[in-house]
């Protein structure tokens, strides 16, 4: 029996399988596995017997197409990094930093989600990173962008990300009004204690899921596994002109001479703010 792992509650993962949710608890095996703190997580497709009381237990994980670690929650399709037009004002260090955990994460869309679009006197607000990123502009408020924000979450499992103050619960209730308990029994679980484990539940909605992920905006780079000898890779452009460095396999970008992404983003050839950003987060790793 194959399922999908929902939600971890009071010491039980429970999985869904054809339609019933199957409380599960892991195989002694999977227990003594050195890396099982992680070994299995909402979102994970797992093999299960079941017992004779109805629940189950876990006897392997199949294989990850991709792993957000914080909170973890496995085989995610996209991300939306929700931030807002104004109130509070977008911050474009905060947002590079989210980028690039979601790089590095290995997730297959990557969509920046601007809301209180209304609030911004330019339509067309952060469309520099268009080249980069799928944006959407959206408000909750007045219903702007919801319905195209709603067909693209239809359909796989979707985690929405982003600081608190920019609307994000306010969206996801007006993409559907159903939604607002489950996102707020969720947040609450997440939010109860700054040091407390942060939890993940799958929502079901439109074909897929969808997971929200309150505090994400928390976690530092380093925790997850990024360090200044891998941060260049999260940055997707940066890969066009690192060819034209003198020191090929070296190059952190920075301060090395002949540096052909510096010199591109002397040039306007790669957006400034993202190097800048880039220069920052190394700092701050170093």
């Amino acid at each position: 029996m194959i399922g999908r792992v929902i939600k971890f509650y009071n010491s039980f993962f429970f999985v869904k399988f054809e339609g019933e949710l199957i409380p599960c608890k892991l195989r002694g095996l999977l227990k003594r596995d050195k890396n099982s703190g992680s070994a299995v997580c909402p979102g994970d497709f797992v093999e299960i017997s079941k017992l004779k009381d109805g629940s189950g237990v876990i006897e392997r994980v199949q294989p990850r197409r991709s792993l957000l670690s914080r909170p973890a929650v496995a085989n995610v399709d996209r991300i939306i990094l929700t931030f807002a037009a104004a109130q509070p004002d977008l911050n474009r260090l905060l947002l590079n930093r989210f980028i690039a955990l979601a790089e590095f994460s290995q997730l297959t869309e990557i969509i920046i989600c601007i809301n209180k679009i209304d609030l911004a006197g330019d339509k067309n607000f952060l469309a520099e990173y268009e080249n980069l990123y799928r944006v959407v502009r959206t408000s909750a408020h007045d219903g702007t962008g919801v319905e195209n924000l709603r067909e693209i979450i239809s359909g796989g499992v979707t985690v929405f990300a982003g600081p608190s103050g920019v609307g994000k619960s306010s969206l996801l209730n007006a993409i559907d009004s159903r939604l607002r308990l489950k996102t707020g029994e969720v947040s609450e679980k997440i939010l109860r204690g700054k040091h407390t484990t942060r939890v993940a539940e799958l929502i079901e909605f439109g074909g897929g899921f969808l997971v929200d992920t309150p505090g994400f905006s928390a976690v530092e780079l380093k925790d997850l596994g990024i360090g200044a000898d891998n941060l260049r890779e999260q940055f997707k452009e940066f890969g066009e002109f690192a060819h034209e460095c003198k020191f090929l396999n070296g190059c952190s970008h920075s301060h090395e001479p002949s540096c052909g992404v510096r010199a591109a983003a002397d040039a306007g050839k790669i957006l400034r703010e993202r190097y800048e950003s880039y220069l920052t987060l190394l700092n701050e790793l170093k």
